[in-house]
């Protein structure tokens, strides 16, 4: 019998990407090139304001969500894919619009997708939502029963720092939340809100049983962590720490290991300072906060981050691999326990928004903005 999801893209003829180009090592001005870091980097489709993608299990096709509120499905192989029906109106602009995608832990039995996005509240307000829904495949793909499971408490005005990332861990049992602190610096201190925080849910997102705070009740009981500013990367290190990546303001890029309960001091300390120059705190006056494990200054500005466990690429195995926007490329860093260190910076030449481990091991990258490139990462050779 065919597959319902080859059959559902039957019509694009699934090419090859014939009209993809590759890059070489004297494509790249500075930082190491990709031939110099072992890989060949091919160029296989395009997208406009990509922010997320994620692999069916048990398929060569993955979900790539567009800031404008489109869904797509596309196959290896392809240089095209197909519009997924049934997606939410989104408040587009500035940071806000469609974001991530990720399936339910048991998508092979269910076929449940988790997906955020900003919408627009009452006046001027906007927040962050996670909603989840069936995706029903056949000749014309659809997510049937969307539903929304959490919201950013409280809605505020402006357009930044929705973050929005989610990763669930990794028995199943939790579904991990960011929620950035919406460019309004002090709720990430309010304990009374979710915004700059790590939240713990259950999958149908009410809070997690056990959480720091659970006693409290209502908004409160979904916090895991908090003091965070805009989290734009959260991943479960092979051991089953979880880490995130978030953006400073004028300098203070962090990777942190992720610890129910504590403090990650934003807005009150810092690596960086406020954009107008004026001076912030540096971390290491409050010792009685959670440290960074890293704390990059310039900035690397973040898109998000995977823990490489393929082999495609042995002598990355259960490092940090950082899609870079300000660095233009990758950053791989090596954890080791709660203490992580810098490898290599890999120059791709544009602002990379998301990074995906494939099936096979490869992994493929998606730049930011419009005409964005999904690149193919392989083995040099």
């Amino acid at each position: 019998m065919t597959n319902p999801i080859l059959r559902s893209l039957s019509p694009l003829t699934l090419l090859l990407a014939s009209c993809g180009s590759s890059i070489s090592a004297q494509d790249t001005a500075q930082g190491n090139a990709p031939e110099a870091a072992g890989i060949a980097v091919t160029d296989v489709a395009s997208f406009d304001e990509p922010w997320a993608m994620t692999f069916l299990p048990g398929t060569d096709m993955a979900l790539i969500t567009e800031k404008k509120g489109t869904l797509k499905l596309w196959r290896e192989g392809s240089d095209s894919s197909v519009n997924v029906s049934g997606t939410p109106k989104v408040a587009y602009g500035g940071q806000g619009g469609f974001g991530d995608v990720i399936v339910a832990p048991d998508f092979a039995t269910s076929g449940m997708v988790y997906l955020s996005w900003a919408e627009q509240g009452s006046g001027d307000t906007r927040g962050a939502v996670v909603g989840r829904a069936k995706l029903v495949m056949g000749d014309a793909p659809k997510l049937e029963g969307l539903s929304v499971i959490w919201r950013q408490f409280p809605n505020v005005s402006g357009k930044g720092h929705y973050s929005h990332r989610m990763a669930f861990s990794p028995d199943g049992k939790y579904l991990y939340v960011t929620s950035g602190d919406r460019q309004k610096f002090t709720p990430a201190q309010d304990l009374t809100g979710n915004l700059g925080k790590v939240l713990r849910l259950l999958p149908d997102g009410t809070p997690a049983p056990g959480n720091p705070m659970a006693e409290k009740g209502g908004v409160t009981a979904q916090i895991w962590s908090f003091g965070h500013r805009n989290l734009l990367g959260i991943a479960f290190s092979p051991d089953g720490r979880l880490w995130d990546i978030e953006h400073g303001p004028a300098g203070g890029d962090e990777i942190n290991l992720v610890e129910p309960g504590k403090n990650y001091g934003w807005p009150l300390v810092s690596g960086g300072d406020h954009y107008d120059g004026k001076p912030i705190p540096r971390n290491n006056t409050r010792p009685d906060l959670a440290q960074p494990a890293i704390n990059w200054t310039p900035v690397i500005a973040p898109g998000n981050m995977i823990f490489y466990t393929g082999t495609a690429f042995p002598q990355w195995q259960g490092q940090a691999i950082i899609a870079g926007l300000g660095s233009g490329g990758l950053v791989r860093v090596k954890i080791d326990g709660a203490k992580a260190t810098e490898l290599e910076r890999i120059d791709l030449g544009n602002r990379i928004r998301e990074i995906e481990q494939a099936p096979d091991g490869s992994i493929y990258v998606l730049e930011d903005g419009d005409g964005a490139k999904l690149r193919h990462i392989t083995p040099n050779g």
